[in-house]
C-alpha cells in the first residue's frame, strides 16, 4: 500500500487520482441511493413515508449549499471532501449494524439519510471547485466529460444494477460495500499533490461571503437563467425518483422485482454514458446551446412516459433519453461555470447555483409524496412533464448563442 501511495503522489497524476476517487464515491452513491428507498419500502407501504427518504437526503442542499460554497473558498477543498467521505463511512456503517440486527426504523433511516445528504452537499461543492486546480483551462471540457462519464456510469448504471442485485441477498451487504467504497475514495484523495485552497482577494465575514456569491450569480444573466431552469428540472427528477419505487416494484402497477428496478434506474446511467460520448461532437456541430436544450427534451420524455404507460421497456427507454440529456447539461454547464467564474468565487457561486438549482430536490420529493398520496402516482409524472415543457419558453428567449458568447468574454 505504501508503494502504491508513493507512485500516486505526483502532480501529473492528480486528475487520475481525482478520477479514481470519483469512481469509488459515485459507485457508493449508486449503491446506497437504491438501497435506502428499498429498505424504506420494506418498513412501510406509505408512498409519502418512502418519499421521505429522498426528501431527507436532498434537504441539506437548500439549507447548506451556500455555506458549503463559503467553506470551499476559505479552506482546503480536498480536506472538505475527505471529511465528508469519513462521515459517510460512519453513517453507513451504523445503518449496516442496525439493519443486520433488524433494529432499523423509518425515523432512524431519515436521520441517516439527512447526514448522508449533508456529506454530499459539502463533498460535491468542494469537488466542483477543485477541478480547475488539477487540469488546465483548455482541458476543462474534456476533464468534465470524463468525470461526468465516470459519475454517470457508476452512480446511475453500475451502482443501481449492482445494488438491485445485492439487495436481493441483503440490504446490509449493499450498504456495507458502499461504506467501503467511500473509505477507498478517501485514500485516493489523500494522495492528491498540490495546494487546493483558493487565493482569496480579501477576508470577509461569512455573511459577506455568502452575499458576494449570490450577488455575482444574480448579475450573471446566463448562469442565473441556467440555475433557475435546472432548479425546476431537478425538482421534477427528485419527484420522479422519490415515487418511482412505489410505481415499478411489485405490488406496484409495473410489477418489477428489486433487480428489475435497479436495471430500470440503470437506464439513466446508460443514457448518461452515451451523453458523455456525444457531448463534445454535439457542442462542436450544434453549439453549447443545443446540448443544453436536449436536457429539457430528455427530462420531459422521462417524466411523460410513465404517466401514460406501465410498460417497463418504454419507461426504461425514457430513462435512457433523460440520462443522455442530463449528462450533456452537466458537462456543458460545469465548463461554462468554471470558465466564467473567478477561482476565488468559484466555491460560493457553485454553492449559490446549487442552492437554487438543487434546493428544489426536497421540494420535489415532498410534492411527489403529497400528490401520490392524494391523487395517485401517475399524476406526479404528468404534472412534472407539463412543468418541464414550460421550460422551453426561457430556453428560446434567453439561452441564445449570443448570450453564451458574451458571458465567456466578460
Amino acid at each position: 500500500m505504501e508503494n502504491i501511495a508513493r507512485s500516486l503522489s505526483s502532480p501529473r497524476n492528480n486528475f487520475w487520482i481525482l478520477w479514481s476517487s470519483t469512481t469509488a464515491s459515485n459507485l457508493a452513491d449508486g449503491l446506497f441511493k437504491i438501497s435506502l428507498p428499498i429498505l424504506a419500502a420494506g418498513l412501510t407501504q406509505s408512498p409519502g413515508l418512502v418519499a421521505g427518504v429522498t426528501f431527507a437526503i436532498t434537504l441539506p442542499w437548500p439549507v447548506l449549499a451556500l455555506h458549503a460554497g463559503v467553506l470551499a473558498d476559505r479552506y482546503d477543498r480536498r480536506l472538505m471532501m475527505v471529511t465528508a467521505n469519513l462521515l459517510r463511512v460512519v453513517v453507513l456503517s451504523t445503518i449496516v449494524l442496525f439493519a443486520a440486527t433488524n433494529l432499523v426504523s423509518i425515523w432512524m433511516l431519515y436521520g441517516c439519510a439527512l447526514l448522508l445528504g449533508i456529506a454530499e452537499t459539502f463533498a460535491d461543492t468542494a469537488a466542483m471547485a477543485l477541478i480547475p486546480a488539477v487540469v488546465q483551462s483548455s482541458s476543462l471540457e474534456k476533464a468534465n466529460a470524463r468525470l461526468v462519464a465516470t459519475q454517470t456510469l457508476t452512480n446511475e448504471f453500475i451502482g443501481p444494477a449492482l445494488g438491485g442485485l445485492l439487495t436481493t441477498i441483503g440490504v446490509a451487504l449493499t450498504l456495507g460495500l458502499s461504506s467501503g467504497l467511500y473509505a477507498l475514495a478517501m485514500f485516493f484523495l489523500l494522495n492528491l499533490v498540490g495546494i487546493f485552497r483558493s487565493e482569496r482577494v480579501h477576508s470577509n465575514s461569512i455573511s459577506v461571503d455568502l452575499k458576494e456569491g449570490l450577488r455575482y450569480l444574480a448579475k450573471q444573466r446566463l448562469l442565473r437563467t441556467l440555475t433557475l431552469i435546472v432548479g425546476v428540472m431537478a425538482g421534477c427528477w427528485s419527484a420522479w425518483l422519490a415515487i418511482l419505487v412505489v410505481y415499478v416494484v411489485e405490488p406496484g402497477p409495473v410489477g418489477l422485482d428489486k433487480w428489475g428496478y435497479g436495471l430500470l434506474l440503470a437506464g439513466i446511467g446508460t443514457g448518461g454514458f452515451i451523453g458523455t460520448l456525444i457531448v463534445n461532437p454535439i457542442t462542436r456541430w450544434l453549439g453549447r446551446r443545443w446540448a443544453i436544450g436536449m436536457d429539457i427534451l430528455g427530462t420531459f420524455t422521462m417524466m411523460a412516459v410513465p404517466a401514460i404507460t406501465t410498460n417497463p421497456i418504454f419507461i426504461g427507454i425514457a430513462a435512457i433519453i433523460g440520462g443522455m440529456g442530463g449528462t450533456m447539461w452537466s458537462v456543458v454547464v460545469a465548463t461554462l461555470r468554471q470558465k466564467i467564474v473567478p477561482d476565488h468565487l468559484l466555491g460560493r457561486v457553485s454553492g449559490a447555483m446549487r442552492l437554487v438549482g438543487w434546493g428544489t430536490l426536497p421540494i420535489g420529493a415532498a410534492f411527489a409524496g403529497i400528490i401520490a398520496q392524494t391523487t395517485g402516482v401517475r399524476m406526479v409524472f404528468a404534472l412534472c412533464a407539463v412543468i418541464t415543457c414550460l421550460l422551453f419558453i426561457p430556453f428560446f428567449r434567453i439561452i441564445t448563442d449570443e448570450v453564451i458568447s458574451t458571458s465567456l468574454r466578460e
